[in-house]
């Protein structure tokens, strides 16, 4: 707990504070998928396919690989410090106190406000499905049944969600074999290779900008390492979960991409000059290629999958609201562990109410999903440039393991935070200045915390 006297990163702590190790290598993935979610480009493909001028395809390439460098950088922290933590715990070890806190503080942005994207998205999923229920109460179902879930305790929330995750990539083989047919019959609307070059001509600067925003797509694969805690076999486990997970999402949404953009009878310049026509994009092009019956059956994948990426996301929350608690970063209440369950309940519940809030907020708004999804992006792209300080941090200047590697603790972070800052620049500057407000809130908490320190 956050006042005992013992080292907080030992592991003798994060047994006391009461985290069960009961999740399996497919548990890990299973979160790791939920919260990424299989079809995670159908509701920015049409965005993505405006911005990049049709290269949508070479969209995701660029994004699985600038996701790749954080994915191996969290290999490496993991085996460190195997905490609930996550960036939290890796940034402290690397960077030292100040610095682990801002990690926590830009990543908890992250971690509090995609759920409430994807509670978002299910609700307009099913508000297009059934048209009489407004989508805020949609999103509030959605909510309620998926923190029952979390609260229920983590093993039976994997098992649920396994069972969700398989009808998601179930749903997703449908699509595929259904696009090969149409395309295999009736040919493309689009050249077969204008998903990686462009529709209109190629653009490294629209293609930079366009990741900016797919990389949404893939945030939450790093949730599997708030769960080190609660896996057996050791932080190696986590590890391997994180890259596979990584690697085959990124063959997902280039695959899904590649096919809904030769289905797609709109150019991008087309979808670029029709704001309103991007939302719904891959749906229109799926059923004026296939069918409505198909469009009905990925919308309620959707709308299902949606919310069970917003239980992995809300799962992830709470461990870091426990985290920074338990390290007296956050009220203490937030790391007591419910002994029944062996979740984090409080801060669970806390982490339930602030994406609620969020998420119903934006589903009574028309630009409501903009706004989230703005905010968002930058918050956890800040948080993996710390984590790429970490390993070097924690592995070249500190040299904590002996003689560093020069490729994996060097030139795998350095070339990996050099690619995430060109991305941030690159964002709107609506992200960067609520990223930037965000940030300056936070060292203002910080500077609070060491003054009181002090003052003791």
């Amino acid at each position: 707990m956050a006042g005992s006297g013992t080292d907080s990163t030992s592991g003798s702590t994060a047994d006391r504070a009461g985290l069960r190790r009961t999740l399996g290598f497919r548990d890990l993935v299973v979160y790791g998928l939920l919260f990424i979610a299989p079809m995670a480009p159908v509701g920015v493909f049409g965005t993505l396919d405006a911005k990049s001028h049709g290269a949508v395809a070479l969209v995701y390439i660029a994004a699985t690989v600038v996701m790749a460098f954080t994915a191996f950088s969290y290999a490496q922290m993991v085996r460190v410090a195997p905490l609930a933590g996550s960036v939290f715990a890796y940034a402290r070890k690397g960077l030292g106190e100040g610095p682990g806190f801002i990690a926590g503080w830009m990543a908890m942005l992250d971690y509090l406000l995609i759920p409430a994207v994807a509670y978002l998205f299910s609700g307009i999923a099913m508000n297009a499905l059934v048209p009489e229920v407004s989508r805020w109460v949609w999103t509030v179902l959605a909510v309620v049944l998926t923190t029952l879930l979390n609260l229920w305790g983590v093993r039976a929330a994997a098992r649920v969600g396994f069972a969700v995750l398989a009808m998601e990539i179930v749903v997703l083989l449908v699509f595929v074999v259904s696009a090969v047919v149409v395309l295999a019959q009736g040919g493309a609307h689009r050249g077969w290779l204008t998903p990686f070059n462009g529709d209109t001509g190629f653009s490294a600067s629209a293609v930079l900008g366009a990741v900016s925003v797919a990389v949404l797509s893939y945030l939450g694969f790093d949730a599997i390492a708030t769960f080190a805690e609660e896996v057996t076999g050791g932080s190696a486990k986590v590890a391997r979960a994180l890259l596979f997970c990584l690697v085959l999402a990124g063959f997902l949404f280039v695959a899904q991409a590649y096919l809904a953009a030769l289905l797609e009878p709109m150019t991008s310049a087309e979808l670029a000059a029709d704001p309103a026509a991007q939302g719904s994009a891959f749906y229109d092009a799926v059923d004026s290629a296939v069918g409505s019956w198909l469009h009905d059956l990925v919308a309620a994948s959707k709308a299902i999958g949606a919310a069970f990426a917003a239980l992995a996301g809300q799962a992830a929350a709470g461990r870091l609201l426990f985290a920074m608690a338990r390290e007296r970063r956050l009220p203490a209440l937030l790391s007591k562990v419910d002994p029944r369950s062996g979740v984090p309940r409080i801060a669970i519940l806390i982490a339930a109410v602030v994406t609620l809030v969020a998420a119903v907020w934006a589903a009574r708004r028309d630009d409501g999903l903009d706004h989230l999804v703005s905010v968002v992006n930058v918050g956890a792209l800040t948080a993996f440039v710390l984590l790429h300080a970490s390993v070097v941090g924690w592995f070249v200047v500190r040299r904590m393991e002996g003689a560093p590697s020069w490729w994996r603790h060097v030139l795998i972070p350095v070339v990996g935070a050099a690619v995430l800052i060109a991305v941030i620049v690159e964002a709107t500057s609506s992200a960067q200045v609520v990223g930037a407000c965000w940030f300056v809130v936070g060292l203002a908490v910080l500077l609070v915390q060491r003054g009181r320190r002090v003052a003791q």
